[in-house]
């Protein structure tokens, strides 16, 4: 299957210059970067032929090649072109180096550095992680120089092939019988040399701002989770690609729930006569409150569970529960004529308490077993 033509696959002209190849470069590949594809084996596929047109249009070596003899200067079993950076296994490693913050083992011409990820930490309350929401944040960070594009050269010139190295980033350094071939010590390895470096960023082709981006909180986050903005990272040196930006999730303490999973939990207090006779109450939940029917003979510590009312998951469609722990309240500031009635109340149980209090009087058995049991 023939190869599309370089300058096709860019949008750019055969006279197009190196800071036009690269921006249309960058504009393609935020758009069909795997990241944002889903693995979408076809755009993986064009993500691949863009990474590789860059390659060969920005090295001015490889560029004189393939606009004299085309996909054939490559070839290697035509005997194409070796000069410079290699076969095409070195150009995928700088290609995936490139985007992905990594290098690649052995020789070979430096390439700009790209961005570094940043991160950014985000405090929401309960209420805003469950149901999503749209942020601002304003962060600082290294963004492209708008004076020259990110080229770092001034504006109207261009960095020229290095002098030193002609291009290749290596020099080779003779010893007795040996050759070592290190970094070119003139253009740290890039190639190249900006004679007339942009005043605004200094040549380095980004300048410090500090970026206001909207950031949408998807449902069903938790304390933990992060959220990528691919490219929003800090940009790259001299228009290599820019780093990204991860959104770390915090979720504050909630005055009335916990969080576990999908699942909220809570106390709700209840009355010694409710939890006696039984009845209805409120509870609350994130979306108001709704009715319990408690029934008669509850005990303190005892859970009732509410379907549905805890916390859709961000990963899938399932919905958790609300947990509600009834805690029986002791009653407080008592009257007189309060006390002689729970006085009169407690009286009437005295002489049944097998019936009445079960487990107080299981309580106390077992108690005097355990001390009979020492006596023996």
């Amino acid at each position: 299957m023939s190869k599309r033509d370089y300058y096709e696959v860019l949008g750019v002209s055969k006279s197009a210059t190196e800071r036009e190849i690269k921006k249309a470069y960058k504009k393609l590949a935020m758009k069909y970067h795997p990241d944002r594809t889903e693995g979408d084996k076809g755009m993986e596929e064009k993500f691949k032929e863009i990474q590789e047109a860059h390659e060969i249009l920005t090295n001015d070596q490889k560029r004189a090649a393939y606009d004299q003899y085309g996909h054939a200067a490559f070839d290697q079993s035509r005997g194409g072109y070796q000069g410079g950076g290699g076969d095409f296994g070195d150009i995928f490693g700088d290609v995936f180096g490139d985007i992905f913050g990594g290098g690649r083992a052995g020789g070979g011409r430096s390439r700009a550095r790209s961005g570094s990820d940043l991160r950014y930490n985000l405090d929401l309350s309960l209420e805003e992680a469950v149901k999503g929401k749209e942020v601002e944040i304003r962060v600082p960070t290294l963004v492209e120089c708008d004076t020259c594009d990110g080229s770092g050269a001034k504006k109207g010139t261009s960095a020229k092939t290095c002098s030193t190295c002609h291009g290749n980033g290596q020099v080779q350094m003779r010893q007795g019988f040996f050759a070592v071939q290190q970094t070119c010590p003139t253009c740290g390895g890039k190639g190249k040399v900006i004679g007339d470096p942009c005043s605004p960023c200094r040549g380095q082709g980004r300048v410090e701002e500090t970026k206001t981006l909207s950031v949408k909180i998807p449902p069903g986050v938790d304390t933990g989770d992060r959220i990528r903005l691919s490219g929003e990272g800090e940009a790259g040196e001299q228009g290599a690609p820019s780093g990204d930006l991860y959104v770390q999730v915090n979720v504050r303490e909630h005055k009335i729930f916990q969080r576990d999973g999908n699942n909220l939990y809570c106390e709700v207090p209840l009355s010694f006569t409710s939890a006696a006779l039984g009845g209805e109450i409120e509870v609350p939940t994130l979306d108001g409150k709704v009715k319990l029917k408690v029934s008669a003979e509850t005990q303190t510590g005892r859970m009732f569970r509410l379907r549905g009312k805890g916390v859709k998951s961000v990963r899938s469609s399932s919905v958790g529960d609300l947990m509600c722990k009834v805690v029986i309240e002791t009653p407080v500031n008592l009257s007189s004529k309060q006390k002689e009635l729970l006085e009169e109340f407690d009286q009437s149980m005295s002489d049944s308490i097998k019936k009445h209090r079960p487990k107080e009087q299981g309580f106390f058995d077992g108690v005097k077993k355990f001390f009979d049991d020492l006596t023996h």
